[in-house]
């Protein structure tokens, strides 16, 4: 009798190398972090592409490569490593072209079986993961996993330290390596422009900013200690649930609505420890340059003064997407905690407080390869705090997109383990499950 496939099993053959820069980027070349780049050092974000197999006709591995070394010309920071200054002990990256790690894997699934699965935990074989640390000046920043399956497609799976950029950043670099790859394909160079990706100060602001908590000292281990298991899992929401959804609730946007039902939900599946503040994340339209790094999203703090566990659907969703009242842009205070001790003590903000991320205006799709866009895109955090996340993001539309039928989001929660089971009770009984 054979037994059954353990899940590390199913992507197995992998092999490491490096791709940095093609060009030098020169001696001596420092990046040094914003307040905001340190409270995001102990989370990772992750990332999955899959393509079929007529997206990837005729590229191979050494042209995904030849394109990364163009694109690393640009993002010649993402290739550096992590040092501490000798006076301060404040970590900064001495770009110093060691490269980021790329990984290939081979499945013996086919893409539209591994796309049925409702496991998270099993997408996470599709992207090579490391921590930063313990010996930061030799913990690449971004590692690079292809697998291919057995019906010729792959996916691209990016593990990415978020002391880099927000998930924005990730979107926008991995879009700009499509289209070198573009170039490549057809035997022209890209122009090779590095840009400086310095992040702009930002002023001091007295208060203490309620998105962001203090951990305990990490040291060079970047790794969140939680209090409790956090348990990851998804689900899709079709047109006809945000058609009944808006129905409840009035003219708001669908992230606002989602987040309404959301945090309804979660503070009545917590009894009595409801969050009465929560964080929110969205795109900066002000920092809208495709080619610069940075931690820029907009850091939300919302909050209730009311049970949320009791409220209208209503009154959650029109707070959340007011930007009055007890609703405070973070970054500023997020900066001035964290240099007032010159970066030296450890934050964390997804799950600091309950967190929402929209990522609807990421450019999910914007990626190609031959012309094709990804049959899913696939973003999760990795160091969330107690209180827990949730991603929202698109799903790709075809030619029924007025389908009531048709998934329009994917939502990716990151929860105490111990709440997964009866949050999944409640969207039953609201049925979205």
């Amino acid at each position: 009798m054979v037994p059954p496939q353990q899940d590390h099993d199913l992507v197995y053959n992998l092999r490491l190398s490096s791709v940095g820069p093609g060009c030098v980027t020169g001696s001596d070349v420092v990046h040094d972090l914003s307040g905001l780049d340190l409270t995001m050092k102990l989370h990772y974000l992750k990332a999955v592409y899959f393509f079929s197999s007529h997206a990837v006709e005729g590229l191979t591995i050494m042209n995904m490569k030849e394109a990364m070394f163009y694109l690393l010309n640009d993002y010649y920071i993402t290739c550096g490593r992590i040092k501490r200054s000798e006076s301060s002990g404040r970590p900064y990256i001495k770009c110093n072209d060691c490269g980021i790690r790329f990984v290939e894997g081979v499945c013996d699934e086919t893409v539209d079986e591994w796309l049925e699965t409702d496991d998270d935990s099993k997408r996470n074989l599709l992207v090579y993961h490391r921590a930063m640390g313990p010996e930061l000046s030799f913990s690449p920043l971004v590692y690079l996993q292809v697998t291919q399956f057995k019906c010729g497609g792959i996916s691209l799976g990016l593990s990415w330290a978020h002391i880099l950029g927000d998930a924005f950043s990730v979107s926008n670099f991995i879009n700009n390596w499509g289209q070198h790859m573009a170039m490549v394909n057809v035997n022209s160079s890209p122009a090779l422009a590095p840009r400086s990706l310095t992040n702009t100060a930002k002023p001091e602001a007295p208060s203490e900013p309620l998105s962001a908590k203090q951990v305990n000292h990490v040291r060079d281990l970047w790794v969140l200690a939680n209090n409790c298991k956090m348990e990851t899992f998804s689900f899709n929401l079709t047109t006809q649930h945000l058609l009944n959804l808006q129905a409840k609730i009035g003219s708001v946007s669908a992230f606002d609505s989602i987040c309404a039902l959301l945090w309804r939900a979660i503070a009545k599946v917590r009894e009595g420890f409801e969050p009465q503040i929560v964080t929110v994340c969205r795109k900066d339209p002000c920092h809208d340059d495709n080619n610069v790094l940075g931690n820029n999203q907009i850091i939300r703090t919302i909050k209730a003064s009311f049970l949320v566990g009791e409220s209208d659907l209503n009154k959650l969703a029109t707070l959340i997407a007011n930007d009055q009242g007890q609703v405070y842009d973070e970054r500023n205070r997020i900066e001035a905690a964290v240099e007032k001790d010159n970066g030296s003590t450890d934050y964390i903000v997804y799950g600091s407080n309950l967190t929402f991320v929209n990522l609807e205006n990421a450019g999910l799709y914007e990626l190609e390869l031959n012309g094709e866009k990804p049959k899913l895109a696939y973003y999760s955090i990795q160091g969330v705090g107690d209180e827990g996340a949730v991603l929202i993001l698109p799903l790709p539309h075809g030619s029924a997109a007025e389908n009531e039928g048709e998934p329009r989001y994917l939502v990716n929660l990151t929860l105490p383990e111990g709440q997964v089971f009866k949050l999944k009770a409640e969207l039953k009984r609201a049925s979205l499950l």
